[in-house]
C-alpha cells in the first residue's frame, strides 16, 4: 500500500510541474458556507441601525430530552463549550477530556460542534473515522495557518484555528486516536429535486421554514435537518441531515468521481482507494456532507487551504466548476459508507 501511495504522489506532484494548475473563475459557492448570497455589496447591503438594547431573555432551566435517551439536560448545559450535554454515552468509547471538555479559554470542547460520535454537522466536518496522520496533520495546518476559508465571513473557521493553536499535541493525538477508533456511518440522505422547502440560516446552517412553502433549488445543494428541533435546539447526535441536490447531479457526478469527465479532474479511486473509504493517510470521502466537501474543494482550489494534502489536490481541482464541485459532492454523499 506505502509504493501505491508513493505512486499516486509522484503522479499528481508532476502534474504539478507540468503547470497544471489554472486559476479558478468562479466565486466561492455561498450556499456551502453556509450564506444565501455572496460577499459582495449588492448582495449584502451595509445593516441597519441597531435596535434599542432589550433585557436578555430568562434562561430556560426546564430539563430537555431527545427520544432514545434516559438522559435530561437544560439548555445552557447542552450549549456548554466546557462540558456539553452526552446524550448517548453508549454510542461512542470514553472521550478523553479534551474531546469532553476542552480547556479554558480558548479550546472548546471537541463533542460541541463535532458530537461525542464525531458526526459533525453541515457547518462544520464530520471527523470520526479519520485516519489519525490526517487528523493530526490537519490540525497542524490549523496552528500554522494552512488552513483557512476561501468565504471570509465563515466565523467557524476562525474559532477553528483559535481551538487549534491552544490545543497542546498531546491533546491532538488524544482527538486523533479517539475520533479515528470510530468507523463513518450512514448519517445523510441525498435527494434529488427541483424545488426545496424554504429555508433561514442559523449558524451557518440551512433550517426548514415554518409551512410547506418551495422554492427552486438552483445550482446549489440544501443540506438541512431532518428534525430541526432536535439538531438545532438539542444537538442530537442520532438525528441526521437531508441534502437537496439539482435534478441529475448524482449522475453527473459519478461519471466525475468515477472516470475523471475526460480529464475534467482525476478519479478519486486514485487517492481514496477503489470504494472511496480512503486509502493510507487518505481520508474516506462516502456518506460526507456535500456542503463540507464543496467548501474543501473550494478552499483548495483558491489557495486558502494549504498543507501537505492540500498541495497534492490543486491539480485535482484546478479545472473544476462550481457545479462540477456540486455534482461530485453529490454522488460522494449519496454513497452508503
Amino acid at each position: 500500500m506505502r509504493k501505491a501511495f508513493g505512486i499516486v504522489i509522484l503522479a499528481l506532484l508532476s502534474l504539478l510541474a507540468a503547470g497544471f494548475l489554472q486559476a479558478a473563475s468562479d466565486a466561492p459557492p455561498p450556499w456551502a458556507y453556509g450564506f444565501a448570497s455572496a460577499a459582495d455589496g449588492a448582495a449584502n447591503p451595509p445593516a441597519a441601525p441597531a435596535a434599542p438594547a432589550t433585557p436578555p431573555a430568562p434562561v430556560d432551566a426546564t430539563p430537555k430530552q431527545v427520544p432514545g435517551s434516559s438522559a435530561s439536560f437544560p439548555l445552557a448545559q447542552i450549549r456548554d463549550a466546557f462540558g456539553p450535554a452526552d446524550w448517548f454515552p453508549g454510542d461512542h468509547p470514553q472521550m478523553p477530556d479534551v474531546v469532553a471538555h476542552g480547556r479554558r479559554p480558548d479550546v472548546r470542547a471537541c463533542s460541541l460542534c463535532h458530537y461525542p460520535n464525531g458526526k459533525g454537522r453541515p457547518e462544520n466536518a464530520g471527523v470520526a473515522g479519520l485516519p489519525y496522520d490526517y487528523f493530526v496533520q490537519t490540525m497542524n495546518d490549523f496552528k500554522t495557518g494552512a488552513r483557512k476559508s476561501a468565504d471570509s465571513r465563515k466565523a467557524n473557521t476562525n474559532v477553528m484555528i483559535a481551538i487549534a493553536k491552544g490545543m497542546s499535541d498531546e491533546e491532538v493525538k488524544a482527538a486523533a486516536t479517539y475520533f479515528g477508533s470510530m468507523k463513518w456511518t450512514p448519517w445523510i440522505k441525498v435527494v434529488e429535486a427541483a424545488t426545496v422547502p424554504k429555508t433561514r440560516i442559523a449558524g451557518g446552517m440551512f433550517l426548514r421554514m415554518e409551512g410547506n412553502e418551495k422554492e427552486p433549488i438552483g445550482d446549489r445543494i440544501i443540506e438541512t435537518p431532518e428534525d430541526t428541533e432536535r439538531t438545532e435546539v438539542l444537538r442530537d447526535p442520532r438525528s441526521g441531515f437531508i441534502a437537496y441536490a439539482p435534478m441529475g447531479s448524482i449522475k453527473k457526478g459519478e461519471t466525475l468521481v468515477t472516470t475523471g469527465g475526460g480529464g475534467r479532474t482525476t478519479a478519486c479511486a486514485v487517492c481514496h482507494g477503489t470504494d472511496l473509504k480512503g486509502l493510507g493517510p487518505v481520508p474516506g470521502i462516502v456518506g460526507r456532507s456535500p456542503s463540507y466537501t464543496v467548501r474543501q474543494l473550494s478552499d483548495m482550489q483558491r489557495g486558502t487551504r494549504k498543507g501537505v494534502w492540500a498541495e497534492l489536490m490543486k491539480p485535482v481541482v484546478a479545472n473544476l466548476s462550481n457545479q462540477e464541485m456540486l455534482a461530485i459532492a453529490a454522488y460522494t454523499a449519496s454513497r452508503v459508507p
